[in-house]
């Protein structure tokens, strides 16, 4: 199984303390495509690469992945397209929103029938979402 897994980067990083926890519990259940969007210094490293190169490299590995896992929380209009895509090669997406009480979550994720979104509060409820996930496309 080969994952997609989606988060902000240039959207902002303010649920990043979460991603390598989630990164970590997706690779139980495969290869994670993009286990470098978890690490701290992603901005930077992007940084120093043309968008053109990024783009490419980012398309790359969703043309290569069964699955995307988008961690929501923080809006990116990055993650957006990643799950557009994604649904429109027929891919199943799950997506995971930290309950917040200051945001909600965007209409065109909250609305599309298409994905599979689930609600958190903690770590252990969004490994428990993940581990449910697989077992359901299995």
């Amino acid at each position: 199984m080969k994952i997609y897994f989606a988060c902000a980067i240039a959207g902002g990083r303010g649920h990043a303390h979460l991603y390598p926890d989630l990164v970590s519990h997706l690779n139980k259940h495969g290869e994670v495509l993009t286990e470098i969007f978890s690490d701290n210094d992603i901005f930077e490293k992007d940084r120093k690469l043309a968008d053109h190169k990024i783009f490419n490299r980012d398309m790359t590995w969703i043309n290569e992945s069964n699955v995307i896992i988008a961690e929501v929380s923080t809006p990116s209009l990055g993650v957006g397209f990643e799950i557009a895509t994604a649904l429109n090669q027929g891919k199943k997406v799950l997506c995971l929103f930290k309950n917040q009480d200051d945001r909600k979550l965007s209409a065109m994720i909250a609305g599309n029938k298409n994905l599979n979104i689930k609600r958190y509060n903690t770590i252990e409820e969004v490994k428990q979402h993940i581990d449910e996930f697989f077992l359901s496309i299995k």
